[in-house]
This record gives structure tokens, C-alpha cells and sequence, in this order.
């Protein structure tokens, strides 16, 4: 069934300047305009510092348009220009009232808007006081207004829980759209589907037949300029109780009772306040960091983390985490979680692995099978190159009894046209029609950061600094050390990449 258009709306990005508003959010309403998914009832009111009129605006995006597809393709962008014509700007003081008067003003009291929150974590609360101050969240006779929030979400567990407490002090949970871009992916989405619609893979979902999960967030970039911003935060502030968390409850909920989006969101927040929360003594052993050194990457010499402008010589930043987590339901007992991610790394790469339990060897004891037949996995890759892969065995031709390792590979770009797609596009379609499927509840970000709360703590009061690792490795041996005493080990990144020619 084709999706139906989006109800007439005004998009009001406040921060729309930066570089999330030209490099996402713009491209995607672009493609959703090219798919006839928004119409010419979708205006977008740009709110930024800097000064300037509409045609500023829309010159800057002009600009960055042409560097990105080339000028003569964007004048003839029939898409754009029809969007073009939409957007405005006004400049102003974000914890002023005078900004929100004036989109008062611009909206009028009849019209439905969607607020965009694409600025730095501290304007969050303050923005959505005043909007609500000046009763622009305000719903009645059908109009409806919502609040869309970037990551990050706090910084650990209080603040969350105090960010949460200030905005739904204003507006109703049902109003805000805390966005976690990694949910826009197409093999994320399809995790459901896979899972719910096929019963040869739900009927083994579970720890009878499953051994260990693998979730991988790799990339290949180091800081670069944004140091200031990474040196107060790290790895795990900056991945795991956002998107890693995200793509283990998908992982790991229980099947909803319907396709809801409460009750979907319902069973992805029982599996995040499912996770096990661990005490001090056990956060020290289930959790490790790093931090990149100097050396090599991607043909150039890289500077060590603590070498990088605007981070502090002395720093206990880490820009590696790898942990082992468990999700204590009846489903997954037993069955550890394994996540990873880091900067500075061997490839830009994020999958899920399944690794399924071995098969019995009672038929395979007079063969050199026993010691050699590898485990099933299922691969999920999120990105860069959106597929899926299962690993099985099979006898190779011959007389003796050999078996040799083969997979089953899915990948999207084979079979749908998603290569100019941002990941964004889904993500502003679900916020128009009032869609919260794909969007993070209160209650599941607070679980999310009471999980990693122990690892905080430790870290904060530890004076040692992180491991360090090579640039383009995998890491720091720490990482490895706390899969293999487990008698595990880490998937080899790439590897459905590598077979299809990356």
C-alpha cells in the first residue's frame, strides 16, 4: 500500500544555519518532495543567530546544493525549486522572547507545525519553555504542534531525567519526537519485518538457540574539529544509550501485540529496563576503553586523541568503548550483548551479528568436522551498505566429509533504488503524519542511560587513562580480551562489504 501524503504542516527548524539542517534534513524533504510524499502545503521557517532575509536562507542552501550535485543539476531540480519557493527565515535570540513573537506571528493559530530542535543540547529545554510560554504548543481543533529533539539526550542519568521532567512540564509525551537517526535506516526498520513476518527466524529467537549478539558502530574518522564537543563526552556518551541501545531493543523486544506505535515502543522500553545494572565491581570487569594514538589513516598522519585541538593533553576521553551487556528476560537469559564502537577504526561499518548455538557433533565424531564447523550467524549490516547475511555450512563436493562455510546475502541497493536517500526521510514523513514508532519515549531513554550509569561512574572516578590504540585497527587489546575469556570472539567487520566488491 502506498504511503498517503503528509497533512499541510510548517517545519520550524531553529539552528537552520548548521550543517544538520543542509546536509540531512533539507536533502531529505527534498526526496520526500520528489516522491510526492509532502505537497505544497509543507512551508519550512528557518530560525538562526545569524542575520539575514529569506533568499539568505535559501542561498545558502543553493550553495550547498550545487557543491553537492553540481550546479546545472540543481537549477534543474524541479524538486527543489518547487521547496525553494517555501522556505523562509528570521534570525534571533534563541532564549528571547522576541524569536518565538514572531513565529507566532508567521504561523498564525490555525496552522500545524512541527518544531525542529537542530542546536546544541542546552538550548533543549529553554526552547521548548518558551514555545510553550507563548502557546505555540498549544493543540485544539485539530491542529497539532510537535517538538522534534536531536541526540543527545542528556549526559547521564539525572540529566536525562531532569530534561525529560522540563520538557513534559510543557507539552504531553504524545507532542515530542526524540529522533535517533540510526532508526531511519532501511535494514533497521526492516528488523521487525524480518523477525515478525518470518517464523523460521522468530522460532529460533531466543537463548535456546542463540549463543551471543554482536552490535558494531565503527568508524573510520577520527575527532577531526570537533574536539571541544567529543573531549566532554566519548564514546559512550556519544553512541551506546542512543543508537546502540536502540538497535539491541529492536533486537530484543518482545513481539508487539499489534504494529502500534505505543505498543511497539512498550516492548522496546521493557528490554532497555531490562538491562542488567551493574555493581561497581561488576561494571569494572564488563566494560572496557580506549583512546587512539598517534599514526597512519587513510594515507595521512594522524595525531593522537590527546594531540587533538581543543582536547585537553591530560584527557580520560575515551574514543573506544567496548561492553558486555545482559538483557535479563526469559527470552535472552543468559545471552550476553556485545557492543562496540569507536572512532579512528578499520571501516565505517555498523551490523548486528546473531551467532547461533553450535550444532551437536555426535554425527560429525569420526570426521575433521568437529573441530572446524563454524556457528551460524546472522549478519545485519545497518551501513554504509544496507544488506543482510546468513551464514551456514555446507559439504563441499568430494567423497570425503567436508563441510565449507557459505552465505546467503541480501543487499538492498540490489533490488530497491535507496542510494540517495539520507536515512532522514522516514524520520520527518513519521513526525508530519504523527507517527512514533521510530521515535525514543522518556521512560526507554532514562533505562538506556541507568545501564551505562555504572561505567560513568567508574570512569569518572578512575585516574587512569584509556588504552590506547592504533589508528585503523579494531581498537585496543582490552577490547579483544573481553570477548576471547568468554571463548568469543569479535565478527571481522566488512565482511559482507568485502564480498560484494567494496
Amino acid at each position: 500500500m502506498d504511503a498517503a501524503p503528509t497533512p499541510p504542516v510548517t517545519l520550524v527548524i531553529f539552528g537552520a544555519t548548521g550543517d544538520l539542517t543542509r546536509r540531512l534534513l533539507v536533502p531529505a524533504i527534498i526526496n520526500l518532495t520528489r516522491s510526492r510524499l509532502v505537497g505544497e502545503d509543507l512551508h519550512i521557517l528557518g530560525i538562526g543567530i545569524e542575520p539575514g532575509d529569506d533568499e539568505f536562507l535559501r542561498g545558502r542552501l543553493d550553495a550547498f546544493l550545487s557543491h553537492l550535485h553540481g550546479e546545472e543539476q540543481t537549477v534543474k531540480d524541479e524538486a527543489w525549486e518547487s521547496l525553494r519557493q517555501r522556505i523562509s527565515y528570521t534570525s534571533g535570540d534563541f532564549t528571547k522572547d522576541d524569536i518565538f513573537v514572531e513565529i507566532g506571528k508567521r504561523l498564525g493559530p490555525n496552522a500545524n507545525a512541527a518544531f525542529y530542535l537542530a542546536v546544541p543540547p542546552s538550548f533543549f529545554g529553554t526552547i521548548v519553555e518558551k514555545l510553550a510560554a507563548h502557546g505555540l504548543t498549544d493543540e485544539s481543533d485539530g491542529v497539532f504542534r510537535r517538538v522534534a529533539i536531536e541526540k543527545p539526550f542528556g549526559t547521564d542519568l539525572a540529566s536525562a531525567q531532569a530534561l525529560n521532567a522540563q520538557i513534559l512540564a510543557q507539552v504531553e509525551e504524545s507532542q515530542v519526537y526524540r529522533l535517533d537517526h540510526f532508526l531511519g535506516k532501511e535494514t533497521v526498520q526492516n528488523l521487525m519485518t524480518a523477525r515478525f513476518a518470518n517464523m523460521m527466524i522468530e522460532s529460533l529467537w531466543n537463548s535456546r538457540y542463540i549463543d551471543h549478539v554482536q552490535i558494531t558502530a565503527a568508524e573510520i574518522v577520527d575527532v577531526g574539529s570537533r574536539g571541544k564537543f567529543y573531549d566532554a563526552t566519548g564514546a559512550l556518551r556519544d553512541m551506546v544509550p542512543n543508537h546502540l541501545f536502540q538497535l539491541l531493543a529492536m533486537i530484543a523486544m518482545e513481539p508487539p501485540n499489534s504494529f502500534d506505535a505505543e505498543a511497539i515502543r512498550n516492548e522496546k522500553s521493557k528490554v532497555l529496563k531490562a538491562l542488567r545494572i551493574y555493581t561497581p565491581e561488576e561494571a569494572k570487569t564488563h566494560g572496557v576503553r580506549g583512546a587512539y594514538g598517534a599514526g597512519p589513516l587513510n594515507g595521512a598522519e594522524l595525531p593522537a586523541y590527546r594531540d587533538t585541538k581543543d582536547v585537553s593533553p591530560d584527557s580520560r576521553t575515551e574514543t573506544f568503548v567496548a561492553l558486555k551487556l545482559y538483557a535479563d528476560t526469559w527470552r535472552w537469559a543468559g545471552v550476553p550483548f556485545y557492543l562496540r564502537t569507536g572512532k579512528a577504526l578499520t571501516a565505517r561499518d555498523t551490523e548486528i551479528v546473531i551467532t547461533f548455538q553450535p550444532v551437536p557433533f555426535a554425527q560429525f565424531r569420526e570426521t575433521e568436522v568437529n573441530s572446524r564447523l563454524p556457528p551460524n550467524r546472522l549478519v545485519i549490516q545497518v551501513q554504509p551498505d544496507e544488506g543482510m547475511s546468513m551464514e551456514i555450512s555446507i559439504k563441499s563436493p568430494g567423497l570425503s566429509v567436508d563441510t565449507v562455510p557459505v552465505s546467503l546475502d541480501f543487499r538492498y541497493a540490489d533490488k530497491f533504488d535507496i542510494a540517495k536517500t539520507t536515512g532522514y526521510e522516514s524520520l520527518l514523513y513519521d513526525l508530519f503524519i504523527g507517527d512514533q514508532t521510530l521515535f525514543q519515549r522518556a521512560d526507554g531513554i532514562e533505562a538506556g542511560w541507568a545501564a551505562v550509569q555504572p561505567f560513568l561512574d567508574i570512569w569518572a572516578g578512575d585516574q587512569s587513562v584509556p588504552d590506547t590504540y592504533a589508528p585503523g585497527s579494531m581498537g585496543p587489546p582490552c577490547a579483544d580480551e573481553l570477548i576471547q575469556r568468554d571463548r568469543r570472539q569479535w565478527h571481522e567487520l566488512g565482511v559482507l562489504l568485502h564480498r560484494n566488491g567494496k
